[in-house]
């Protein structure tokens, strides 16, 4: 008997320290599990449970707002309300789908096929107004009543929404963007990468069945905001003067551009036809056309300043040199070429004053197709002018080699080229600004959204392209242009003097492929005040009808806008320094 309470006393031992040994292990292997779990791996399995549990959604973030010079809004943003679903979830029957049809203005059949997808996130319909939401909210009540539980599944995520307040103002620097936000013209194109920055994303928090339990909307990033050089008031002149001008001359298109000179700050570019930013499904595609910087043309006379600036610049000729345009044509490799109004004998001055061809021809013909061709390209022709707008061509001058027996007299005066308006207007601003070729551009600066600065505008490439007494004696004769006697007295503006020059060119018959008599292009480009410029401007109109001629056509054009130019600008008349000056020398 004592042998046999031994032997179970013994036996029970045993299995005590058996079950507690197993117990013991058994806590070790859950520590260094739980270790494991909680420490070593415990990045990767909270990236799993996250990956299981909440479902992410790339959305858009807020973009960088766009001002003109002054501050005043071109393009800001709206939050607006987009309805999703979650197509695993959704329970609806036909009559509730026809009701939400009906509220989002869209076919039943197109809303069903979202729901067949099957997909955790899908959009219905995005960026929706303020009363289209509520007829959504009430389409997809659980019953008629306005209030009562929703439908499962739908839900609402705040987008931004780009809107301009302008309208068509400025439409062509501005540009626009698709609804995801994605840049389709102008700024908002060339400048995406500052205005976009960064994606942002919404979250979908799941339990195991996959229901949603929350959502959230985590922003990552604002963009920044571009300051252009662009004045809203002096776009607004020069838009307005344009339209009249369509009207008035029943012309098929016109552009406008206005420049700093000494800078190359773009204060207005303006184009017509145009369209409303916030309406682009409108538009076609002449409308949106940046005809500044995408259109070519042979510019006609106003590139007689080629030849006119390389004589001087060369000491080929004087002020007062002579040639005998008495004839009214001169004959260049077979092909004869006329004035459109004869004259006598003309001094190097009057030939640029008058615009005649045949003394153009004559000084072009003394300075020789590499000289030509060299200041052509000193100029910028043939080159982008390097603006930060999307879209540029670059136009074209043949190399010297290429030219033919009667290029030496269609070049000087402004055919056999092709140009942009904002390329004519630039080598203009060089003899405004005493010699400098300078780069266009219409962006200021760019700013993060808390103020920072993170861009500002340097002129880097400006270089001298011609003497500075070059400049000072054809800034002179531009003058004349517009004085009386000149071919744009009509360009002339009361109180400040205005240096220019006229263009009128031909445009091509697609037909016969000669040059058209009924198809022309008129312009005027000029700087105000011509002997401290603060304006550079060129007016381009494309096929008037009436009139024919740059200084009859768009020489007003420009009288228009630079007179309200001035006036905004508070820039003081010619004839009020000269008062002043009288006053300090008694």
């Amino acid at each position: 008997m004592g042998q046999g309470l031994q032997n179970d006393t013994g036996l029970n031992k045993k299995r005590s320290v058996i079950l507690s040994t197993t117990i013991i292990f058994g806590f070790i292997a859950i520590f260094l599990r739980l270790t494991d779990l909680m420490i070593f791996n415990h990045k990767l399995f909270a990236e799993k449970a996250k990956m299981q549990q909440v479902k992410s959604e790339d959305i858009q973030v807020m973009r960088g707002n766009i001002f003109d010079r002054r501050g005043r809004e071109f393009a800001i943003n709206v939050e607006l309300e987009s309805l999703y679903c979650d197509a695993k979830e959704v329970s609806i029957d036909k009559e509730r789908v026809n009701r939400l049809s009906s509220a989002l203005n869209m076919e039943p059949r197109a809303i069903q096929a979202k729901f067949d997808q099957e997909k955790r996130f899908t959009w219905i319909n995005r960026k929706l107004s303020q009363e289209r939401v509520q007829k959504v909210r009430d389409a997809l009540s659980a019953d008629s009543r306005p209030g009562t539980p929703s439908v499962r599944g739908f839900g609402f995520i705040s987008e931004p929404k780009r809107v301009y307040p302008r309208g068509e103002l400025a439409a062509h620097i501005i540009g626009n963007v698709g609804l995801d936000n994605q840049p389709l013209e102008g700024i908002e194109l060339a400048y995406d990468k500052y205005l976009r920055i960064a994606g942002g994303k919404v979250s979908f928090s799941r339990d195991a069945s996959g229901k949603v339990l929350s959502s959230g909307v985590n922003m990552e990033a604002k963009g920044n905001n571009v300051l252009l050089t662009i004045d809203e008031s002096l776009q607004y002149i020069a838009e307005k003067e344009l339209e009249k001008a369509m009207a008035r001359w029943r012309a098929v298109a016109a552009t406008a551009i206005v420049m700093d000179p000494a800078t190359g700050e773009i204060l207005a570019l303006a184009n017509r036809p145009t369209y409303d930013l916030n309406e682009i499904g409108k538009a076609g595609k002449n409308d949106v056309r940046n005809r500044a910087i995408t259109d070519i043309y042979e510019p006609g006379s106003t590139y007689k300043i080629i030849v006119g600036t390389a004589a001087l610049e060369e000491k080929l000729f004087r002020l007062d040199s002579t040639f005998d345009c008495g004839r009214g044509s001169i004959e260049v490799g077979g092909k004869v070429i006329h004035d459109a109004h004869r004259h006598g004998l003309l001094t190097f001055k009057e030939v640029i004053q008058k615009s005649s061809n045949v003394g153009s021809i004559m000084i072009g013909m003394k300075l020789g197709k590499e000289n030509v061709y060299k200041y052509s390209k000193l100029f910028g022709y043939g080159d982008r002018t390097g603006i930060d707008l999307p879209g540029e061509v670059s136009g074209w001058i043949r190399k010297p080699e290429k030219w033919s027996a009667t290029s030496i007299g269609a070049i000087p005066i402004g055919q056999e080229v092709a140009v942009t308006p904002l390329q004519v207007l630039r080598a203009y601003a060089a003899i405004a600004n005493g010699g400098y070729l300078v780069t266009p551009h219409v962006v200021q600066e760019i700013r993060t959204h808390d103020g920072l600065p993170v861009f500002s505008f340097t002129d880097k490439d400006k270089k001298r392209i011609i003497s500075e007494q070059t400049a000072t004696i054809f800034k002179d004769i531009l003058k004349t242009v517009v004085e009386e006697g000149g071919t744009a007295t009509g360009a002339a503006v009361d109180g400040n003097q205005v240096a220019g020059k006229t263009g009128t060119a031909q445009l091509i018959d697609r037909r016969t492929k000669r040059y058209s008599k009924d198809r022309f292009v008129s312009s005027f480009v000029g700087f105000v005040p011509a002997d401290n410029p603060r304006l550079a401007m060129i007016v381009v109109v494309y096929e008037p009808r009436g009139a024919i001629y740059g200084g009859v056509v768009a020489g007003p054009i420009f009288k228009s806008i630079a007179d309200q130019s001035l006036s905004y600008l508070n820039v003081p008349r010619d004839d009020s320094r000269e008062k002043n000056i009288l006053m300090v020398a008694k």
